[in-house]
């Protein structure tokens, strides 16, 4: 019974993180449309999550940890807009370096783990019950 314990206590870890990288992606998502207001000042900058394994010491084992939220460096976009307030000189305004199409598709991945950590608690807890009813 207690490697099934363990077995939910990392799964848990894994739903944990997934969970952290949704937000991470909504966050990103909800701005990816957000430009600057005043001249010479940066858009939305992209974030990215990383993770690490680390010892759970009730356990005994490693799982997964968010190690770091960072802004993404690549560059930004351009778009031209002479009339907007944050345009340079030759009327381009910076646009975040945020792609709807990776953010969507990192989301069905974060999803789709979020999902499988889930399936193995669920089955995880059905043979723990299973357990405990023929030991009655």
């Amino acid at each position: 019974m207690d490697d099934l314990m363990k077995t939910m206590r990392i799964s848990a870890a894994g739903m944990r993180v997934q969970g952290s990288r949704l937000q991470v992606i909504s966050e990103n998502l909800a701005n990816a449309n957000s430009l600057p207001q005043d001249p010479g000042k940066n858009p939305y900058r992209r974030k990215v999550i990383t993770f690490k394994n680390e010892l759970d010491r009730s356990i005994g084992l490693k799982t997964v940890r968010v190690a770091k939220v960072q802004p993404d460096k690549s560059d930004f976009g351009k778009q031209h807009n002479p009339s907007h307030p944050a345009a340079d000189a030759d009327g381009y305004v910076l646009t975040p370096n945020v792609n709807s199409l990776i953010e969507m598709t990192d989301m069905r991945e974060a999803q789709r783990s979020y999902e499988a950590n889930l399936n193995v608690i669920k089955a995880s807890k059905a043979m723990l019950s299973s357990t405990i009813d023929l030991l009655r």
